[in-house]
């Protein structure tokens, strides 16, 4: 996935910090706008799990913080919901004159509100995907409803909202009850997907349930289970972005894949340092493939490893290999399991002889068939498994060449 920062500017001339993913080719199908939780910001975990996952199912999505929040300039007081309407229009209309009008809004909690509200507004809109969002915007102001009263007094107080320091005013707390949104949501008649989990301890869930009832079909409805609301398990966040981009397809016309160059090359590998820890994006002419490393060693583990790879490899190409050599013999095969386990295995334990003992790697392959197989048959699928041309590679001498492109 790659990310490129873009400058964009409100209407009222403030610059909002955002950024542009991008699937591993380079060249998404559709454009997409992620608008986050209130007092949130673009970073937030849930934020980039679910903008990568958008990314795989071919689009390009981008994030980006409120006015007053994150880095994007301007005052806190100043990012009240009709605000950050503003803001999502802004970001439509720099998609629309910069690259492609954006199909889809995805907002997650008060964003999820703020998406609804924009998209009645926004044409080229064809689907929203709300997560965790309240069926009322005025629902947000128990948050700060402590302040609400020292604001009528003095204009403009500090309230403590998660823990963190805010400035509001009077035109804040006022533009939250100013937006009728079960009404927008009625006329909308655009594809909505509501999404929320059920016990949601911030915005309970009937607040879906009220969403759903409003909305007129096609509308849909998942469950998440026992998420929070914000979605702090990754797990939780990358089955939002998969499910969104699998439920939304159907509101797009289909686009053949644009293949990154790979420069002469078989494929390519992608991994931005400044964004990720080490998620790398693969392509090849035709397939896209995740890579990364387990939580135990500093990845996100979205991904199967660089050696859960090379094991793949070496699984697929037996299989491979035993199909077309069971039928050429027309051998009763019918299924055919390959397990692999790489390791380090010290040359005394696998009882090699060696001048240096020394640690070496050790790929385990263990074989299951499945059919009518006598055990000379067996036998002999064993020994054409070792034959296969991948584990063949392994076993010779290998020469890799390396070299730098501009």
């Amino acid at each position: 996935m790659k990310s490129t920062k873009l400058n964009i500017q409100n209407k009222k001339g403030y610059k909002l910090q955002a950024y542009l993913e991008l699937p591993a080719n380079e060249k998404p199908h559709y454009y997409a706008i992620f608008a986050h939780c209130f007092t949130c910001n673009s970073t937030l975990g849930a934020v980039k799990h679910i903008s990568r996952s958008l990314t795989s199912h071919g689009f390009g999505v981008v994030r980006f913080d409120f006015t007053g929040l994150g880095r994007s300039e301007g005052e806190f007081s100043e990012s009240y919901f009709s605000a950050n309407v503003e803001d999502l229009i802004a970001v439509n209309d720099y998609l629309k004159q910069h690259y492609e009008a954006p199909g889809l809004l995805v907002g997650h909690s008060l964003g999820g509100a703020a998406v609804i509200v924009a998209a009645s507004q926004l044409e080229n809109i064809k689907a929203i995907a709300t997560i965790g969002a309240p069926a009322a915007v005025s629902h947000v102001t128990h948050l700060f409803s402590h302040g609400i009263e020292e604001v009528k007094e003095k204009g403009e107080v500090e309230v403590n909202i998660g823990g963190r320091p805010f400035k509001i005013n009077q035109e804040f707390v006022a533009d939250f009850g100013s937006t009728n949104l079960p009404e927008i949501t009625k006329n909308l008649r655009k594809p909505l997907l509501i999404m929320h989990a059920p016990f949601d301890t911030i915005v309970g869930i009937d607040n879906a349930q009220k969403l759903y009832h409003n909305a007129h079909h096609p509308k849909s409805f998942v469950s998440l289970d026992d998420a929070d609301h914000l979605l702090s398990n990754s797990k939780d966040s990358i089955y939002v972005g998969n499910i969104i981009g699998a439920w939304v397809q159907r509101y797009f016309t289909p686009k053949d894949n644009i293949v990154l160059e790979t420069k002469g090359e078989q494929l390519v590998a992608h991994l931005n340092l400044l964004e990720d820890n080490f998620t790398t994006t693969i392509q090849t002419q035709k397939h896209h493939l995740i890579a990364d490393e387990p939580d135990s060693i500093g990845g996100d583990d979205f991904g199967a490893s660089p050696y859960d790879f090379l094991s793949a490899g070496l699984a697929a190409c037996t299989v491979m290999t035993l199909k077309m050599y069971a039928e050429r013999k027309q051998w009763d095969l019918q299924e055919v399991f390959a397990y692999i386990t790489y390791s380090k295995k010290h040359s005394d334990d696998l009882m090699l002889e060696s001048d240096t003992p020394k640690r070496i790697d050790h790929l385990q392959k263990r074989l299951k068939f499945v059919g009518d197989l006598d055990e000379v048959q067996k036998e002999k699928l064993k020994e054409i498994a070792s034959k296969c041309p991948v584990h063949r590679t392994l076993q010779s001498e290998v020469v890799i060449e390396t070299e730098l492109i501009g």
